[in-house]
């Protein structure tokens, strides 16, 4: 009889890392920007922290954080500099997934080394994908792989022609690096840092143990938190994020504003700026409080064995979209805030160009709140969600 797998939990031996490595990456945030990537001594040390591990079920040796847990990491990687938390986020995500649904063969290949190596990717704009004897043959071109300038494999969505009765069946693909061309066009407002290139990949055969359906919901490695499927995981990523950049831009307005203290003219002694501080600040913890009671919603539910209900796919949805919103409002505001000192390149700057690119994905859409609105207001029964829309 198959026992269902509970929820794991790691303690904060991560989170005290991702925090001890906070002044590091600090002083290399800059330079990752000028390059495009982040720096050789920041994914050295993030390797030796074992912080690409943190997704990888617990059978592979891997942390297998639990969603808060994950939220807690991304949210203090993303405080000290956002495209940090976004690289890790994003491998460690494919990384996760990887090891909790390949088949055997590829798991034993992947993760046989002392240091796990990254997979980087993208799981949004299919390629193709035809079936051959043992398994498939993929083309395709994705855009913005975040952190494949790092990766030794790549993660890529590609729907096979023909699978089931004329119809397309959407699948994962994981490939050696060395089958991948980097398009290498990477120059964008924010989060430049990622490294989030083009990428290609030409007739390249990829056995079936290399691949998953993108909808699995069921791990051959690993705990209830790969109950939630790849697109329901990436939504505890984008989460984090928001919450440490936003956190990051108030205090960053306290230290500016505590600066100009006592002198005449300056916000310190405003009191409208008074009153707006307290209202983003309120937003905002709002907004933080909405996630973490969400995803302790999640948990529970994981934890009992069971997959997520309708309303709780609505709520993760609605949780990330309304924290990514509110961080992009109090961008706005320490941005408007900051006067000069904003305008200049700098950290406010830097912030305010990452929040704004971080709110181009797709999980943070306008179609994503009108669909959880209208499964919220009782207008979409017998329904249930298909990516970012209700079907």
């Amino acid at each position: 009889m198959s026992v269902t797998p509970r929820l794991h939990t790691a303690g904060t031996a991560m989170l005290d890392r991702a925090r001890g490595l906070r002044p590091l990456i600090e002083r290399e945030a800059a330079a990752a920007e000028a390059q495009g990537r982040l720096t050789t001594p920041v994914v050295d040390a993030l390797h030796e922290a074992g912080l690409f591990d943190i997704w990888v079920p617990a059978p592979l040796g891997g942390a297998e954080l639990s969603p808060r847990e994950l939220l807690d990491v991304f949210e203090e990687l993303s405080y000290a500099d956002p495209s940090t938390g976004w690289v890790v986020m994003a491998t460690t995500l494919e990384n996760g997934t990887a090891g909790a649904y390949l088949g055997d063969d590829a798991v034993e290949r992947i993760f046989r080394g002392p240091r796990t190596p990254l997979i980087a990717g993208q799981g949004t704009r299919p390629g193709t994908a035809v079936r051959e004897d043992g398994g498939f043959r993929l083309s395709g071109q994705w855009s913005f792989a975040s952190g494949m300038p790092h990766a030794q494999y790549a993660h890529s969505l590609a729907t096979v022609e023909g699978t089931v009765e004329g119809t397309d069946e959407a699948r994962i693909f994981i490939t050696p690096i060395e089958d991948v061309e980097m398009l290498g066009n990477w120059d964008v407002l924010g989060l430049r840092a990622t490294g989030s290139i083009d990428y290609a990949i030409h007739g390249v055969f990829v056995p079936e143990s290399w691949t998953h359906v993108a909808t699995e919901d069921e791990p051959l490695r690993g705990g209830a938190v790969y109950r939630l499927g790849v697109l329901d995981q990436s939504l505890i990523c984008h989460s984090g994020w928001a919450l440490g950049v936003g956190r990051r831009l108030l205090d960053e307005l306290v230290r500016y504003a505590g600066a100009r203290a006592g002198r005449p003219g300056q916000i310190a002694d405003s009191d409208a700026f008074h009153t707006d501080f307290a209202r983003a600040e309120a937003g905002f913890r709002a907004a933080r409080a909405l996630v973490h009671q969400t995803w302790a919603d999640t948990e529970r539910t994981l934890d009992s064995g069971r997959h997520l209900d309708v309303r709780e796919e609505t709520m993760v949805r609605l949780a990330l979209n309304h924290i990514t919103w509110t961080a992009a409002e109090v961008a706005r505001f320490v941005y408007a805030s900051g006067g000069t000192s904003a305008l200049r390149d700098g950290l406010i700057q830097r912030l305010f160009r990452d929040v704004h690119a971080g709110t181009a994905h797709i999980s943070s859409g306008p179609r994503l709140l009108k669909e959880c609105g209208r499964e919220l207001a009782g207008l979409a029964q017998g329904q249930s969600w298909a990516l970012f829309a209700l079907e």
